[in-house]
């Protein structure tokens, strides 16, 4: 009988706690979204589609979120919403919500029941969003190897620069150990962003590195028996700042990165190499604009690149590609993609933590706006553009001239790009004045003219590589085929 009154009080004490954890109470959060965005209770009622009065008794723990009010809350602000602390189980919510909504499943799943997954089945619920991932990963790598040889190279002949920016792509352009090693050598320094005379006297008296301001070396040369570092005086000051920073980190940070190296397992020894200069590029950036400091000034700045560049004392491009980094779990930044395009429209740089992805081989599309900013240096261009699968995206480019320091060497001219899907409008300051809605504006671009759909572009080089031409020999059109 004293068994029976236990299991009966073990039962009683179970129902209550998975109760009490469906039944989210987030006043507190909830007030706090509200003042950061500077919203009235009416405002956030409205856009939750609650009155103002359910949300008062929400903010006042009178009322429990349900899974609905917390998916809307996670569509319409998912930066603040992450940023509140939701639990491991909200997390897994929004992670088994991302995974359901992939176009490979025909019908949603109601956001109650995934919320009930991931409560009721963690654990089959994580096996679920790992397992896709791991099938988003395999389709990115089979589609690098049919781009391989679509290009008429063999799929295991990648050249070593092809192999660093393959793995960079696949670690989502963030690597988490020399980002928070970064971090805290900025802390170490005593600055925020470390300043140019900070990196030479920690060079000096840390490092015990002698520096030379001379052009006979290129843009840095570092010699490592005689402990001197040479840095042509001619660049720009961030850009010696920059260059000064990659030599610190790759000396004071040597092992983290060759740590991460090693893991990799590249194939051959180039491949190694230009992995250590890419990740010393990588953690300098991280050094110079320190992930949490960044991210914070980024956003209450709306991700406005010239006042950012202004704050960290950094260049247009390298604040670009700093954004494009932040994907730390617990604390991810505005998903966005990012490319530097050269005069022959060749995609020299290239990462999307969108839903985009360039395309491996040859340019971008024509249609994009990175191409009209090559040829209109220091002017920022703004476009609203849908890719073939209706997704649409906000795109800032803007031409840049970096230039030699000497008459002998022509300045090099190159535009760079970073954009973000429509959703994340109200963070990127770009996206002010656009009509997001509108058709009649919307740019159609595709990601290259080998794998674009598109039947009606005018600006179409050549037929998508799968699809067979049609000619007629007595009409012609803008372009002189059609395809099936």
């Amino acid at each position: 009988m004293q068994c029976c009154e236990v299991a009966k009080s073990n039962f009683a004490n179970y129902v209550k706690s998975v109760t009490s954890r469906r039944r989210l109470f987030a006043g507190q959060r909830l007030r706090q979204l509200r003042a950061s965005r500077s919203m009235r209770q009416s405002e956030l009622a409205e856009d939750l589609g609650v009155s103002a009065s359910y949300l008062s008794q929400l903010e006042n723990d009178q009322r429990p979120l349900t899974p609905a009010l917390i998916e809307r809350l996670a569509d319409l602000f998912p930066l603040d919403w992450q940023d509140l602390g939701a639990d491991g189980t909200e997390r897994l919510a929004v992670a088994l919500r991302e995974a359901a909504a992939d176009p490979l499943f025909s019908k949603p799943i109601p956001p109650a029941r995934l919320a009930r997954m991931a409560e009721q089945q963690p654990d089959l619920a994580e096996r679920f969003v790992t397992l896709h991932e791991a099938y988003r990963r395999a389709g990115q790598r089979l589609e690098m190897v049919d781009d391989a040889l679509a290009a008429g190279s063999p799929a295991g002949a990648r050249l070593p620069w092809e192999e660093v920016r393959d793995w960079f792509h696949l670690a989502n352009n963030y690597v988490d150990t020399l980002d928070r090693a970064s971090e805290a050598l900025a802390a170490r320094l005593g600055e925020p962003s470390p300043s140019i005379a900070t990196m030479e006297n920690y060079l000096r008296s840390a490092l015990a590195i002698s520096l030379i301001y001379s052009a006979q070396g290129g843009i840095r040369s570092f010699d490592a028996e005689m402990a001197h570092l040479t840095i042509d005086p001619g660049l720009p000051a961030e850009s010696r700042r920059f260059q000064l920073a990659h030599q610190l980190v790759s000396l004071a940070l040597r092992d983290e990165i060759l740590s991460v190296i090693e893991a990799a397992a590249l194939p051959n020894a180039a491949s190694r190499q230009l992995l250590f200069v890419g990740l010393s590029n990588y953690a300098a950036g991280a050094l110079l604009m320190p992930y949490m400091a960044f991210r914070s000034e980024a956003r209450r700045l709306r991700h406005d690149i010239d006042r950012l560049a202004q704050v960290f004392g950094t260049s247009f491009e390298q604040t670009c590609h700093r954004l494009s980094t932040l994907q730390r779990d617990g604390a991810r930044g505005v998903p966005f993609f990012f490319c530097r395009v050269d005069m022959a429209g060749n995609i020299t740089k290239r990462h999307s933590a969108t839903r985009l992805q360039f395309a491996r081989f040859g340019g971008a599309c024509p249609l994009w706006i990175v191409h009209e900013a090559v040829a209109v240096p220091d002017r920022i261009l703004v476009q609203l553009a849908e890719t073939p699968d209706g997704l649409r995206y906000i795109s800032m480019a803007k031409g840049l001239v970096k230039p030699s320091g000497t008459f002998e060497r022509p300045p090099r001219r190159y535009a760079v790009a970073l954009g973000c899907e429509t959703a994340h409008a109200d963070e990127f300051i770009y996206a002010d004045g656009l009509d997001l809605a509108s058709d009649r504006t919307v740019v159609p671009i595709g990601i290259s003219c080998r794998i674009c759909p598109r039947e009606d572009c005018d600006q179409r080089a050549f037929p998508p590589s799968d699809r067979a031409i049609e000619v007629d020999p007595d009409s012609r059109g803008v372009v002189p085929y059609r395809f099936s």
